[in-house]
Protein backbone atom coordinates (compact mmCIF):
# COMPACT_ATOMS: atom_id res chain seq x y z
CA UNK A 1 0.00 0.00 0.00
CA UNK A 2 1.40 3.37 -1.02
CA UNK A 3 0.98 6.00 1.67
CA UNK A 4 -0.17 9.55 0.97
CA UNK A 5 2.78 11.93 1.12
CA UNK A 6 2.30 15.70 1.02
CA UNK A 7 5.32 17.97 0.72
CA UNK A 8 5.58 21.63 1.67
CA UNK A 9 8.75 23.36 0.51
CA UNK A 10 9.73 27.00 0.71
CA UNK A 11 12.15 29.57 2.13
CA UNK A 12 12.76 30.32 5.81
CA UNK A 13 9.94 32.17 7.55
CA UNK A 14 7.29 31.40 4.94
CA UNK A 15 5.16 29.66 7.56
CA UNK A 16 5.85 26.03 6.65
CA UNK A 17 6.04 24.82 10.24
CA UNK A 18 2.72 26.26 11.40
CA UNK A 19 0.92 25.35 8.19
CA UNK A 20 2.27 21.79 8.12
CA UNK A 21 1.16 21.24 11.71
CA UNK A 22 -2.37 22.42 10.95
CA UNK A 23 -2.62 20.40 7.75
CA UNK A 24 -1.37 17.22 9.43
CA UNK A 25 -3.89 17.70 12.25
CA UNK A 26 -6.69 18.13 9.73
CA UNK A 27 -5.66 15.00 7.84
CA UNK A 28 -4.97 12.95 10.95
CA UNK A 29 -1.44 12.06 9.91
CA UNK A 30 2.10 12.67 11.13
CA UNK A 31 3.94 15.90 10.29
CA UNK A 32 7.71 15.74 9.78
CA UNK A 33 9.91 18.83 10.10
CA UNK A 34 12.86 17.73 8.00
CA UNK A 35 14.71 20.93 8.84
CA UNK A 36 14.92 19.60 12.39
CA UNK A 37 17.13 16.78 11.14
CA UNK A 38 19.66 19.22 9.71
CA UNK A 39 19.46 21.25 12.91
CA UNK A 40 20.15 18.04 14.80
CA UNK A 41 23.26 17.47 12.72
CA UNK A 42 24.36 21.06 13.38
CA UNK A 43 23.69 20.67 17.11
CA UNK A 44 25.89 17.59 17.35
CA UNK A 45 28.61 19.21 15.22
CA UNK A 46 28.80 21.96 17.84
CA UNK A 47 28.52 19.61 20.79
CA UNK A 48 31.25 17.32 19.48
CA UNK A 49 33.38 20.13 18.03
CA UNK A 50 33.51 18.48 14.60
CA UNK A 51 35.62 19.98 11.82
CA UNK A 52 32.71 19.45 9.45
CA UNK A 53 34.33 21.23 6.47
CA UNK A 54 36.74 18.28 6.31
CA UNK A 55 34.95 15.57 4.32
CA UNK A 56 36.72 12.68 6.04
CA UNK A 57 35.94 14.04 9.51
CA UNK A 58 32.34 14.70 8.48
CA UNK A 59 31.83 11.16 7.19
CA UNK A 60 33.25 9.67 10.40
CA UNK A 61 30.91 11.86 12.42
CA UNK A 62 27.86 10.93 10.33
CA UNK A 63 28.62 7.22 10.60
CA UNK A 64 28.14 7.42 14.38
CA UNK A 65 25.19 9.84 14.37
CA UNK A 66 21.94 8.44 15.77
CA UNK A 67 19.09 10.82 15.00
CA UNK A 68 15.54 9.59 15.35
CA UNK A 69 12.06 11.04 15.53
CA UNK A 70 9.73 10.01 18.33
CA UNK A 71 6.02 10.72 18.63
CA UNK A 72 5.26 12.17 22.06
CA UNK A 73 2.10 13.74 23.53
CA UNK A 74 3.15 17.20 22.33
CA UNK A 75 4.05 16.00 18.84
CA UNK A 76 7.09 14.72 16.98
CA UNK A 77 10.36 15.11 18.90
CA UNK A 78 13.94 14.75 17.71
CA UNK A 79 16.27 12.47 19.64
CA UNK A 80 20.05 12.16 19.32
CA UNK A 81 21.45 8.97 20.82
CA UNK A 82 18.26 8.67 22.84
CA UNK A 83 18.37 12.24 24.19
CA UNK A 84 15.57 14.68 23.33
CA UNK A 85 17.29 17.67 21.71
CA UNK A 86 14.13 19.33 20.35
CA UNK A 87 14.29 22.39 22.67
CA UNK A 88 17.96 23.02 21.84
CA UNK A 89 18.00 23.26 18.04
CA UNK A 90 16.33 26.63 17.40
CA UNK A 91 19.18 29.05 18.09
CA UNK A 92 20.48 31.42 15.36
CA UNK A 93 23.88 29.71 15.50
CA UNK A 94 22.39 26.30 14.80
CA UNK A 95 20.11 27.74 12.11
CA UNK A 96 23.03 29.11 10.09
CA UNK A 97 25.20 26.01 10.60
CA UNK A 98 22.30 23.75 9.57
CA UNK A 99 22.01 25.65 6.30
CA UNK A 100 25.75 25.36 5.62
CA UNK A 101 25.96 21.69 6.58
CA UNK A 102 22.92 20.81 4.47
CA UNK A 103 24.90 21.78 1.36
CA UNK A 104 27.18 18.80 2.00
CA UNK A 105 26.21 15.76 -0.06
CA UNK A 106 27.31 13.42 2.73
CA UNK A 107 24.86 15.03 5.14
CA UNK A 108 21.98 14.90 2.68
CA UNK A 109 22.69 11.26 1.82
CA UNK A 110 22.83 10.29 5.49
CA UNK A 111 19.41 11.80 6.19
CA UNK A 112 17.66 10.82 2.95
CA UNK A 113 16.92 7.24 3.92
CA UNK A 114 15.63 8.26 7.34
CA UNK A 115 13.06 10.54 5.72
CA UNK A 116 11.97 7.97 3.15
CA UNK A 117 11.74 5.34 5.86
CA UNK A 118 9.09 7.39 7.65
CA UNK A 119 7.11 7.73 4.41
CA UNK A 120 7.09 3.95 3.91
CA UNK A 121 5.37 3.48 7.26
CA UNK A 122 2.53 6.02 7.25
CA UNK A 123 0.76 8.97 5.63
CA UNK A 124 2.72 12.12 6.34
CA UNK A 125 3.17 15.83 5.69
CA UNK A 126 6.84 16.65 5.11
CA UNK A 127 8.11 20.22 5.27
CA UNK A 128 11.50 21.35 4.10
CA UNK A 129 13.34 22.76 1.11
CA UNK A 130 13.81 19.83 -1.25
CA UNK A 131 11.01 17.49 -0.26
CA UNK A 132 9.14 17.71 -3.55
CA UNK A 133 12.21 17.96 -5.77
CA UNK A 134 14.66 15.41 -4.34
CA UNK A 135 13.36 13.40 -1.40
CA UNK A 136 9.82 12.68 -2.64
CA UNK A 137 9.61 13.46 -6.37
CA UNK A 138 6.55 11.17 -6.57
CA UNK A 139 4.70 12.77 -3.62
CA UNK A 140 0.92 12.73 -3.77
CA UNK A 141 0.68 16.53 -3.67
CA UNK A 142 3.46 19.13 -3.58
CA UNK A 143 3.16 22.68 -2.28
CA UNK A 144 5.63 25.56 -2.51
CA UNK A 145 4.97 28.15 0.18
CA UNK A 146 6.57 31.58 -0.09
CA UNK A 147 6.21 35.12 1.30
CA UNK A 148 7.81 38.55 0.99
CA UNK A 149 11.24 38.87 2.62
CA UNK A 150 10.16 41.62 5.04
CA UNK A 151 7.15 39.61 6.15
CA UNK A 152 9.27 36.51 6.74
CA UNK A 153 11.89 38.50 8.64
CA UNK A 154 9.20 40.03 10.88
CA UNK A 155 7.81 36.59 11.69
CA UNK A 156 11.23 35.24 12.59
CA UNK A 157 12.04 38.38 14.60
CA UNK A 158 8.87 37.92 16.66
CA UNK A 159 9.85 34.31 17.40
CA UNK A 160 13.28 35.16 18.82
CA UNK A 161 13.35 35.36 22.61
CA UNK A 162 16.23 37.79 22.96
CA UNK A 163 15.97 41.40 24.12
CA UNK A 164 19.06 42.31 22.08
CA UNK A 165 17.57 41.14 18.79
CA UNK A 166 17.63 43.57 15.87
CA UNK A 167 15.20 43.41 12.96
CA UNK A 168 17.83 44.45 10.40
CA UNK A 169 20.12 41.60 11.48
CA UNK A 170 17.32 39.08 11.34
CA UNK A 171 16.39 40.26 7.85
CA UNK A 172 20.00 39.98 6.69
CA UNK A 173 20.22 36.44 8.07
CA UNK A 174 17.02 35.43 6.27
CA UNK A 175 18.29 36.93 3.03
CA UNK A 176 21.62 35.12 3.37
CA UNK A 177 19.79 31.88 4.09
CA UNK A 178 17.74 32.38 0.93
CA UNK A 179 20.88 32.91 -1.12
CA UNK A 180 22.71 29.95 0.40
CA UNK A 181 19.75 27.61 -0.01
CA UNK A 182 19.00 28.71 -3.58
CA UNK A 183 22.56 28.64 -4.91
CA UNK A 184 23.93 25.52 -3.23
CA UNK A 185 25.02 22.77 -5.61
CA UNK A 186 23.29 19.97 -3.69
CA UNK A 187 19.47 20.01 -3.77
CA UNK A 188 18.98 23.79 -4.05
CA UNK A 189 15.79 25.42 -2.85
CA UNK A 190 13.36 25.61 -5.77
CA UNK A 191 9.78 24.61 -6.45
CA UNK A 192 9.13 21.25 -8.06
CA UNK A 193 7.79 21.60 -11.62
CA UNK A 194 4.42 20.25 -10.50
CA UNK A 195 4.28 22.11 -7.16
CA UNK A 196 1.29 24.26 -6.25
CA UNK A 197 2.52 27.76 -5.36
CA UNK A 198 0.92 29.64 -2.45
CA UNK A 199 1.84 33.20 -1.47
CA UNK A 200 1.47 33.36 2.33
CA UNK A 201 2.55 36.99 2.73
CA UNK A 202 -0.84 38.24 3.83
CA UNK A 203 -2.70 35.07 4.70
CA UNK A 204 -3.23 33.52 8.11
CA UNK A 205 -1.98 29.94 8.55
CA UNK A 206 -5.56 28.69 8.52
CA UNK A 207 -6.26 30.52 5.24
CA UNK A 208 -3.19 28.88 3.70
CA UNK A 209 -4.36 25.46 4.84
CA UNK A 210 -7.82 26.06 3.40
CA UNK A 211 -6.20 26.80 0.06
CA UNK A 212 -4.28 23.55 0.33
CA UNK A 213 -7.41 21.54 1.05
CA UNK A 214 -8.76 22.55 -2.35
CA UNK A 215 -6.05 20.39 -3.93
CA UNK A 216 -6.32 17.37 -1.63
Amino acid sequence: MRHRIITIDGPAGAGKTTVSKLLAQDLGCVRVDTGALYRGVAYEIIQQNITWENDAALKRFLSTLDLRFGLEKDGLRLFSSGKDITPRIRTPQITMLASAASAKSAVRSALLELQRGIARQQDAVFEGRDMGTVVFPDATVKFYLFADLSVRARRRYDEIQDEKKEFSCVKEQIQKRDTDDTLRAQAPLKPAPDAIHIDASYLTPRQVVEKMHAYL
